[in-house]
């Protein structure tokens, strides 16, 4: 695991707000000014024309909340304000499992799938006519979770590029070796283009990554 520094120089390099998310945030977001961010990752996306609002300052109220890519442990210590406006940026365990890396690096994923609400939970904050939006990922995705690299995945081969996505360090160190072995010999012997080649060519991914937003 990379020192603090390290991994905050890690982040920078492979971890940006994808804009295609960020519009679609800000979208949901309608007339909100302030928005109160809660968010376990290291990247945020509240709108650059928007305040952000500490979530610590309790002490000041927001016309949103947004939740970032929101963890189990997350929502059990989240407290919302009456009649905040509620916006989930998430992405869907279920799906999650259902995607190709689950192929080769199995124990990872199912790591990560397990810190993850379900659709419905996320739904019950929003409220009672919440609209769950699936947000395709793009081709050229900024934000390095391992998702966003479902057309060029040999990037998932550079040690740095795992360190920048937590999933990598929820299971040990011999379990992260065994699978990027199993992807390695993968794309090494073509087994990787005969399965999932295809998804090289497509523009955008139908992966986890959802919306959710209250209907007017």
């Amino acid at each position: 695991m990379p020192a603090n520094g390290d991994f905050a120089a890690l982040v920078r390099r492979h971890r940006r707000p994808e804009p295609s998310f960020v519009r679609a945030v800000a979208k949901a977001l309608g007339d909100a000014h302030t928005v109160r961010e809660v968010s376990p990752g290291p990247v945020s996306y509240v709108p650059a024309d928007r305040e952000l609002v500490a979530d610590g300052d309790a002490d000041r109220g927001a016309d949103a909340t947004l939740l970032t890519f929101p963890t189990v442990d997350a929502l059990a210590a989240l407290a919302l304000s009456a009649g905040s406006r509620v916006v989930v940026l998430a992405r869907d365990p279920d799906r999650l499992r259902a995607g190709w890396l689950a192929a080769y690096a199995s124990e990872v994923v199912t790591a990560e799938a397990r810190t993850l609400p379900t659709v419905d939970a996320l739904a019950s904050l929003v409220g009672p006519s919440a609209k769950v939006v699936r947000l395709p990922v793009p081709f050229t995705c900024v934000d390095g979770f391992s998702e966003g690299y479902y057309a060029r995945p040999e990037r998932l081969l550079d040690a740095d590029v795992r360190a920048a996505d937590p999933a990598w360090r929820l299971v040990d160190d011999l379990t992260a070796r065994r699978s990027v072995g199993a992807l390695r010999n993968a794309l090494a012997s073509g087994e990787w283009d005969a399965r999932f080649g295809a998804l090289r060519r497509q523009p955008v991914l139908d992966g986890s990554v959802v919306l959710l937003r209250p209907v007017p």
